[in-house]
């Protein structure tokens, strides 16, 4: 069995993605588990590997990923020469940046739809920039989905072996209420067991986390569980999906984490996200499912603040290639 390849598009040149990336490849942990293939531009690259100070890192410039060396210390380099070193500073805003962000992914996408990778890591990327640089996608599922034209991205977090999905995510509260419909429900038990089996998880129970305190107390805190999550699962139950709910959700995470359940239906964006982050922030990696392309991701920002500085940590880009390795190896791999 070979390793996975896996490309990894370096982000947003002004943030800390081409950092992470440096130090990434300079890691062992990486050539062990996969063959990784860059996306960015070589000057920046370059740049990065001299403020994380990982300059034993040499950086070989490919044009495809079948001419790469994958030993350890090599980092393989698709070089697009998309933007300067002159043209941006660390840390700020700059549609050149944006675009060239974008750029970076749009070739990684390309090839994994060619088959030429098993599937993409992607780095930070920032919505400023993107929108500054004419690319009117707020991030990276929206640019996923429309290059390869898939409707709706199901959005996974990992961490620890905590699998998080989500059936409302960057909507306001009020607004979320509204979207807790049992036919949303339903539908989304149904693709997010999909998704799971095309991992490679096949048993388990899937938990629906209760919205209200303690799962509403039939109907005395809430009447969302009444009304419309239990005649959800009750459905679902009846066409033989594994799925139990609603589980209260200050302890459901903790269950899952445990191995009750294989995956927890989070209602909303800060339900998953906190629980996940405070497992393990470093270790949260978010992946992309219903594509036919694999993706995972850092689930951090560009962190301006301390771009170029040397102080961003690879633990998150490390553990986005491992996830992204371990799942091919389930999907794509022979």
């Amino acid at each position: 069995m070979r390793k996975p390849r896996i490309a990894v598009p370096i982000g947003d040149p002004a943030g800390i993605g081409p950092e992470i990336v440096a130090k990434a490849m300079a890691s062992n942990e990486i050539s062990d588990v996969a063959e990784c293939i860059t996306v960015g531009d070589k000057r920046i690259m370059e740049r990065a590997v001299r403020f994380a100070e990982v300059e034993t890192l040499k950086i070989r410039s490919v044009t495809n990923p079948e001419e790469g060396d994958y030993r350890p210390g090599v980092m393989n380099l698709i070089d697009l020469s998309n933007l300067g070193s002159n043209e941006y500073e660390m840390g700020a805003v700059n549609g050149k940046c944006g675009r060239a962000a974008y750029e970076y992914i749009e070739k990684s996408v390309k090839l994994a739809l060619d088959g030429r990778v098993d599937a993409v890591a992607t780095t930070p990327i920032n919505k400023e920039s993107l929108k500054a640089g004419g690319i009117n996608y707020i991030g990276h599922t929206e640019i996923f989905g429309a290059l390869t034209e898939t409707k709706d991205p199901l959005t996974m977090f990992e961490t620890r072996g905590l699998r998080i999905f989500f059936l409302t995510r960057h909507v306001s509260l009020r607004e979320m209420l509204e979207m807790i419909k049992k036919e949303r429900i339903i539908e989304y038990v149904k693709r997010c067991t999909k998704a799971l089996k095309q991992l490679g998880v096949e048993n388990g129970t899937m938990a629906v986390a209760g919205l209200n305190p303690h799962s509403g107390e039939h109907g005395l805190f809430g009447w969302e569980e009444e009304e419309e999550i239990v005649p959800a699962i009750e459905e679902l139950k009846a066409e033989g999906y594994d799925v139990e709910g609603p589980v209260g959700a200050d302890s459901v995470f903790y269950q899952a984490a445990e191995g009750k359940y294989n995956s927890v239906l989070s209602l909303y964006h800060d339900q998953g996200h906190i629980a996940a982050k405070t497992l393990d922030f470093h270790r949260t990696i978010a992946v992309t499912c219903g594509m036919p392309i694999l993706r995972t991701s850092v689930d951090h920002g560009t962190a301006f603040d301390i771009a170029g500085t040397g102080k961003a940590s690879e633990v998150s880009m490390i553990e986005a290639i491992k996830v992204a390795a371990r799942y091919a190896s389930n999907i794509y791999c022979p």
